[in-house]
């Protein structure tokens, strides 16, 4: 039997990515780190009949500072780099920190930033930290007839850039070329924690938290999201106003830690019960966010 065409494209830049992409006459899939594309290859969950590789595209491995502090990551930017680099760990601590409970060292030194947005896994860490630190993603395409120059971008806060499990706005022709994240602020303490059958599984259940206090020790901002609490990465909107206003004392953290069980939508499979895992969230919110607390007047 002749196997399907196939076409596979080492783009040089970005131009070249999105020439590739923008050409519909075969199915054309970007090619990242591969650690989540690959397997789905092998399981023949995906089909496509043009691979166009995003490695050599210098420019989409850069991390650079913004103008207010905060960093713009490529969108290539391997996630081994957030847990050694010294200027994320200063910048944006939460990365550096669950960047560490991400696969095992092999998987996170080809995987990407930029892929694991992409791919829209409600289970996977870096969606889940990128919300709750306010990201922003820009992603860009080839013209399309009837529109003026060679390129068009855009950019929006990644609370709208996920539309279901695995699903995101992302159209066929498009590369998400930048994750842009705001700098920790003074006043400001982050932490993340997970509970998974073995290091390096899918976590069971995880919880990302970002608090912001005022002089008086009130909360003046606070940021939660679950990593398989639902069927997108998702912010816990209603739990995180649970604490806004309020010194975090015990009490003040567990009303807040029961809102975001409560609300959570995980779902069960063979490893967890939907019960088991709300109540691995609970205690896992009340953790990050006592640890967060902690930082943010340390």
């Amino acid at each position: 039997m002749k196997p399907p065409p196939f076409e596979y494209v080492a783009a040089a830049d970005l131009d070249e990515a999105l020439e590739a992409l923008a050409d519909t006459s075969l199915e054309t899939r970007p090619l990242a780190g591969g650690q989540s594309l690959v397997p789905m290859l092998n399981f023949r969950l995906a089909a496509p009949e043009r691979l166009v590789d995003l490695n050599g595209i210098e420019e989409l491995g850069r991390v650079e500072e913004t103008e207010d502090g905060g960093l713009r990551l490529g969108a290539m930017t391997r996630q081994r780099r957030l847990e050694f680099d010294p200027l994320i760990a200063q910048r944006v601590p939460l990365l550096a920190e669950a960047a560490g409970f991400i696969a095992h060292p092999q998987i996170r030194s080809r995987g990407t930033v930029g892929g694991s947005v992409a791919h829209a896994d409600p289970a996977a860490e870096l969606p889940a930290v990128l919300l709750t630190l306010g990201a922003r993603v820009h992603i860009a395409r080839r013209s399309r007839a009837g529109e003026s120059g060679s390129r068009v971008e855009r950019q929006l806060d990644l609370t709208d850039f996920f539309l279901g499990p695995f699903f995101s706005v992302l159209e066929p022709d498009e590369i998400l070329t930048v994750i842009e994240v705001p700098a920790a602020v003074p006043g400001e303490g982050s932490a993340f924690d997970e509970v998974a059958r073995r290091r390096g599984d899918y976590a069971l259940a995880g919880v990302a938290a970002r608090v912001r206090l005022e002089s008086d020790g009130t909360c003046r901002e606070a940021a939660i999201s679950l990593v398989n609490g639902g069927s997108t990465p998702c912010l816990m909107e209603e739990a995180a106003q649970a604490l806004v206003g309020a010194e975090p004392t015990l009490d003040a953290i567990a009303s807040a830690a029961a809102v975001c069980a409560d609300t959570s939508e995980p779902a069960a499979d063979i490893h967890a019960t939907e019960a088991y895992r709300r109540h691995l969230i609970r205690v896992l919110t009340s953790r990050v966010l006592s640890r967060a607390a902690e930082r943010a007047l340390a």
